[in-house]
């Protein structure tokens, strides 16, 4: 389970059904990232991290730093 993800989205009282609909994936599918249940391709990752601005590391509970690298 990936615990930055719904955090994130929780604390800007985002649905799921809303992050769905901006990356352009069902609610469900959306909902299995969140679980850890399938992999996320690394192009949604990189969506979630620019909307987030946060680094794919924290959003997959790699790292407690939500600060994003610095883009080359």
């Amino acid at each position: 389970m990936f615990h930055h993800l719904r955090a994130l989205r929780e604390d800007r009282n985002l649905s799921q059904k809303q992050l769905a609909e901006l990356l352009q994936v069902h609610q469900t599918t959306y909902s299995d990232y969140e679980l850890g249940n399938i992999n996320i391709p690394v192009e949604v990752l990189i969506q979630l991290a620019e909307f987030y601005h946060t680094s794919v590391d924290y959003l997959v509970d790699y790292t407690n730093d939500p600060r994003p690298y610095p883009k080359r």
